[in-house]
């Protein structure tokens, strides 16, 4: 689908107003010092501190900023202007010297002359790319030899049901664009906008045999069968910051993690 990156560029500053509104991204406590990082991702990034990091599909950089407060030097990237403003903003008010370019992944390259230490990517972003060998691709240009990739995603397994979770509604494999339109966000459902949106389902295979392909050496792979964030409807939250899907329970995977390395 051709027009696919300004159908979603519309759909990403339409969402960034309510997003920094909603309690989901707690800004008012980013602000002040509170992380946005997760358990799943620190585990796997470890020590950061002198490394430097570039965070694809950053949304308005509260990742990005949580990374350089750990002592990284971060660049974030992300398809939407409005999103980038608004990072900038937010690493200026968090007086860190993250730094942020609007770009799609596909184009970086002509946009950024850079080698990093880590690659990192974190829920929700693989679903707004229809291309997975050319994304492997990019993370593996941007990398140093030895150099780390991190991914946090949800689980390939939840994009199959409708939003409801009463029935299989979508492929598993990248079978072709979901084209759909949605009311609200997933941080604020009650969200006065209506955005048209285009996606694909991606595969655990698909995701994990491209950056092998793309000379990445898988080292860490996990799922968890719970998520750190309620994005997802009639979710529980059943120990602190986890939730699950309650007819679900523990019986299915709601979110996987990657760490790779370059050869």
């Amino acid at each position: 689908m051709e027009n696919y990156l300004e159908i979603n560029k519309k759909s990403w500053n339409a969402k960034v107003e309510p997003h920094l509104k909603s309690d989901f991204y707690f800004v008012d406590e980013f602000l002040k010092g509170r992380t946005s990082l997760n358990s799943i991702e620190l585990e796997l990034l470890g020590d950061i501190k002198g490394k430097t990091i570039l965070h694809l599909q950053c949304h308005f950089g509260q990742d990005s900023i949580s990374l350089s407060r750990m002592g990284a030097k971060v660049i974030g990237i992300d398809l939407s202007d409005k999103a980038i403003d608004t990072a900038r903003e937010l690493a200026q008010k968090s007086e860190t010297d993250t730094e942020f370019i609007c770009s799609d992944v596909y184009n970086l390259p002509n946009v950024l002359d850079q080698k990093f230490d880590i690659v990192y990517t974190s829920y929700g972003t693989i679903g707004w790319l229809p291309d997975l060998e050319r994304w492997a691709g990019i993370i593996s240009h941007f990398l140093k030899p030895g150099g780390q990739f991190i991914m946090a995603e949800f689980h390939p397994a939840v994009w199959m049901f409708d939003d409801d979770f009463t029935k299989v509604a979508y492929n598993y494999f990248n079978e072709k664009p979901i084209v759909e339109t949605y009311e609200g966000t997933y941080a604020d459902q009650s969200a006065p906008i209506v955005q048209e949106y285009v996606m694909w389902n991606h595969s655990l295979s698909e995701v994990l045999d491209n950056l092998i392909k793309k000379d990445l050496q898988l080292n860490t792979f996990r799922e968890f069968d719970w998520s750190p964030y309620p994005c997802f409807r009639h979710v529980e939250e059943f120990e602190t910051g986890k939730w699950r899907i309650p007819q679900f329970g523990n019986k299915i995977p709601l979110v996987y993690a990657v760490a790779a390395q370059k050869k």
